[in-house]
């Protein structure tokens, strides 16, 4: 295991300063000699034309840098819910995370979606609040927020010297040693010193308050203690550097990326306290990082342009080189890389070999997409998977003319293999091409995506919120399929027991059959004619979700009996029992935050309430108030527009998907209508 490297991402909410953040670590590593700015749209990780265009992060980009000795493989992913996929994916490769809050905002809506990922794949992080140089940052309450919000224990390392216009550096509470920096420039401008008199003594109340949360860490430290014996800070550190791996605490830094100060301590302690590949691997579901060890690796984006497909790939054990046969277990082919490169946001730059614990991108692989394991043929395992979203809005695509016909199936393709939250399906009546994402902006990137860089060009239909059915009784339901028209027949016959399940919890098959009532070769086929079936609801003809199927018994012909004769039996069953289940169509339901001037919060709520809004509270942030509520999304198309009008311009919004819920009648009979 090579103790050196650190594969880290830096994640927040949308406008917190991400990409500056990642600007200046590129610039103070030496690895940029000039800093890009996103208000420029000359930033190195934004390079998509469409980032620069709109000052976002749309695609997550990686690239190695190196500090004190250290190699950093750093990605910096989107902060907008409608790319929630790349930082999805990127967590689930990467070590360590630096999570960037905004010290006049704090913890942000899209900051807790990303928090909760890093959890569900055992991420240790530290957290660095910036822009504490705005007006209106509070360092004390973004901790505060932090910890209550996020439901984690904060440790404290740096205390704020200055606020807003006048944030000078920072102390670090474990040397006791002021950080300023004495002009915006780059380069030369950290000074260190004593801490200020007028600090003194809320220095010395946060080290008494982070020397208690971190001693607990270690035995031998935490005794020497309590005998009034003052640690070293060697010791500290290390025991810094234990508890975050445990997830014990988030250690919390303070600073302004954009004004260049913070940058140089936030490098220190991803070094300091963030894993080496492999130190967290048993509790991430991840094999040991040997490098001696058979190949295990995870392919974890897809890009495609003109001159072909790239795969990253995250090596967790062995090592690859170009020429390599190595398994896909997913699907069971064998691949062959062609070539390997290390990435630097859109620059690469040829590899011979990248070992366990290494980031790359591989030229080569045909049948390889996000989410498989590619191992060594001899020692194969499948390592945990990436979870996908499931998109909550359409649009039709058509194409203008039949040369973009003919270009349309295949860019679409290339666009889904690269982004697994889209999705392109066929409508059932009225035959047009539907394009599903996650939000407006995202398919809006799409089809952008599909004239630019695929070069077709399409006329777009008005966004449709992707409804879903369900089933809300248990039933049971005997279909026999039964046809002879001369030579072999079709025989089967299958009873299906169907329940609803909670929101979420997507299809579920069982077999329950005994005494070989319907044969296990035929079993397959029963749930692909269920699942297939569950496509088209009954009620509206969108997808129907969130039901348990149990194949209890059935009957069959020695000589009349196929797979095809029982998925067609399968599929005439559901659409029994989906009529008789009680079936009812359900609407995503977004979380919504609308930020506003205390004078229009009555606007803000009446109209919320209009939408079919639920306010779940209320808050202040500031100056300003904060509504929290739960919206249907069909209600909240042009919202941006009418909340503008109604607050001179002044509020803002945002908003991610937060459940599926029924549909009143109301909405039914307008769905129906269409």
């Amino acid at each position: 295991m090579n103790k050196s490297i650190r594969n880290i991402g830096v994640i927040a909410h949308v406008d917190a300063g991400k990409t500056t953040t990642s600007e200046r670590i590129l610039f103070h590593t030496g690895k940029n000699y000039r800093i890009g700015d996103v208000n420029h749209g000359d930033t190195t990780m934004d390079f998509d034309e469409q980032e620069r265009r709109r000052g976002i992060t749309i695609n997550s980009a990686a690239t190695t840098v190196f500090w004190k000795g250290a190699q950093i493989n750093l990605i910096d992913t989107p902060g907008h819910i409608d790319f929630n996929i790349e930082v999805n994916r990127s967590l689930r490769v990467l070590d360590g995370a630096i999570v960037v809050f905004d010290g006049v905002a704090g913890v942000e809506p899209q900051t807790e979606t990303n928090w909760r990922l890093a959890d569900r794949y055992h991420v240790p992080r530290i957290a660095f609040v910036n822009k504490l140089d705005r007006i209106g940052a509070d360092f004390p309450r973004v901790v505060t927020m932090i910890g209550e919000r996020l439901g984690v224990r904060t440790a404290v390392l740096q205390w704020p010297i200055g606020a807003e216009g006048g944030f000078e550096g920072v102390v670090d509470l474990l040397t006791q040693r002021a950080l300023t920096w004495t002009s915006e420039d780059v380069g030369g401008n950290l000074h260190e010193g004593p801490v200020p008199a007028h600090l003194q003594g809320v220095v010395q109340a946060q080290r008494a308050k982070l020397l208690d949360a971190i001693v607990e860490q270690d035995d031998d430290v935490l005794a020497a203690f309590l005998e009034g014996r003052e640690p070293t800070v060697a010791q500290l550190q290390a025991c810094i550097r234990k508890g975050t791996l445990a997830g014990a605490f988030v250690p919390v830094l303070a600073g302004a990326a954009f004004k260049n100060k913070g940058v140089e301590p936030l490098l220190d302690a991803a070094v300091a306290y963030l894993p080496a590949p492999g130190e967290v691997a048993a509790q991430a579901g991840q094999p040991e990082a040997d490098p001696d060890g058979p190949l295990a690796a995870l392919a974890f984006k897809v890009v495609s342009d003109t001159s072909g497909t790239m795969v990253y790939v995250r090596v967790y054990r062995g090592r690859l080189r170009p020429g390599d046969v190595v398994l896909n277990t997913n699907t069971g082919r064998r691949e062959r890389i062609a070539r390997l490169y290390e990435v630097h946001a859109n620059k690469v730059e040829e590899r011979s070999v990248i070992e366990a614990g290494g980031i790359a991108a591989v030229v080569g692989l045909k049948d390889t997409v996000t989410g498989h394991t590619l191992a060594d043929p001899a020692a194969p395992l499948v390592l945990e998977t990436i979870t996908v979203p499931e998109p909550v809005i359409d649009v039709a695509v058509e194409p203008k003319t039949q040369a973009d016909q003919q270009h349309l199936g295949k860019a679409l393709a290339a666009m889904v293999r690269e982004d697994p939250s889209l999705r392109v399906r066929q409508d059932a009546e009225s035959g047009q091409t539907l394009l599903s994402g996650m939000g407006e902006l995202q398919l809006e990137v799409s089809i952008e995506k599909l004239r630019s860089r695929h070069h077709v060009e399409v006329n777009v239909g008005r966004p449709q919120v992707a409804f879903r059915e369900t089933l809300t009784r248990a039933v049971e339901v005997t279909h026999l399929h039964k046809k002879q028209s001369g030579g072999p027949g079709q025989y089967a016959e299958v009873t299906l027991q169907f329940e609803p399940l909670p929101r979420g919890e997507g299809v579920v098959f069982e077999n329950r059959t005994v005494g070989g009532a319907v044969p296990r070769e035929f079993v397959p086929a029963v749930e692909a004619g269920v699942r297939r079936a569950a496509q088209t609801g009954v009620v509206a003809g969108y997808a129907t979700e969130d039901f348990r199927v149990s194949l209890v018994d059935g009957r069959f012909h020695e000589r009349d009996s196929s797979t095809v004769a029982f998925e067609l039996a399968a599929a005439a069953a559901f659409r029994e029992a989906a009529v008789q289940a009680g079936p009812v169509l359900l609407e995503p339901v977004m979380a919504v935050e609308v930020i506003t001037p205390a004078d229009f919060v009555g606007d803000v709520l009446g109209d919320l309430s209009r939408r079919r809004g639920l306010v779940r509270g209320q808050d202040t942030r500031g100056n300003a108030a904060v509504v929290d509520a739960h919206v249907p999304l069909k209600e909240m198309f042009g919202y941006i527009g009418h909340l503008r009008a109604m607050s001179s311009g002044r509020a803002q919004y945002t908003m991610q998907f937060d459940h599926y819920a029924e549909a009143p009648a109301s909405v039914l009979d307008a769905v129906r209508s269409r």
